[in-house]
């Protein structure tokens, strides 16, 4: 589906903004990372500098897709992209400066996907299983249309459920969980990214690839 263009705009130049700023903390944290870390905690170091070099690496790839983002699917993903980038310098900082995570911890799909593909894939290499509103709001038991709160509370409510902490570390609902958290960020994206109205049952099916 199209974005109209003063909105994809916007979005290209917040997107670039926190590319930029992101790429500036990355290298200032991998100097200070060289100047506190190389003879005390020589170990982590190299782990931290894997893990910033990674980052950069990253937000090239994601500089290029912005350039050439045309819709909402592709904003989507870039946005979800960028919010795990931001989780994942946050936490290597953390670790040069020896303090506490400033971002509050949250299930990241992204993250999430990750760990249970067992690999290290990024999230645009991840196969989607939510492509339109209409999966994403079936996936958390909604009808079309539903706001944003109702999304949540029912994100809440079945991850609850189905959270392998929840049933004495029984993974084995993992898929389910994959899915909803899918369509929790989907929808989560959708509806707030430009301050969408939920589409309603009557005005048809929404879906990125229109």
């Amino acid at each position: 589906m199209p974005v109209d263009p003063r909105k994809l705009a916007k979005f290209r130049t917040n997107a670039r903004r926190r590319i930029e700023d992101l790429r500036v903390r990355t290298r200032d944290s991998l100097e200070v990372a060289v100047d506190t870390m190389m003879e005390e905690r020589i170990d982590s170091f190299f782990r931290v500098e894997e893990g910033l070099e990674e980052i950069d690496k990253s937000l090239r790839a994601i500089e290029e897709e912005v350039a050439v983002v045309f819709d909402l699917s592709g904003a989507v993903r870039i946005s979800s992209r960028l919010e795990f980038m931001e989780d994942r310098y946050d936490e290597l900082d953390s670790e040069v400066r020896q303090r506490p995570r400033r971002r509050k911890g949250k299930i990241n799909l992204a993250d999430f996907l990750r760990a249970a593909g067992g690999g290290g894939e990024s999230l645009g290499e991840t196969k989607s299983e939510i492509n339109n509103t209409f999966d994403a709001y079936k996936a958390l038991g909604l009808e079309d249309g539903c706001s944003l709160a109702d999304v949540t509370a029912a994100f809440r409510k079945l991850a609850k459920g189905l959270h392998p902490d929840a049933r004495n570390g029984d993974r084995s609902s993992e898929p389910e969980l994959r899915r909803i958290i899918e369509a929790h960020q989907f929808l989560k994206e959708y509806l707030s990214l430009f301050n969408t109205e939920p589409p309603v049952a009557e005005r048809g099916r929404f879906s990125p690839a229109e």
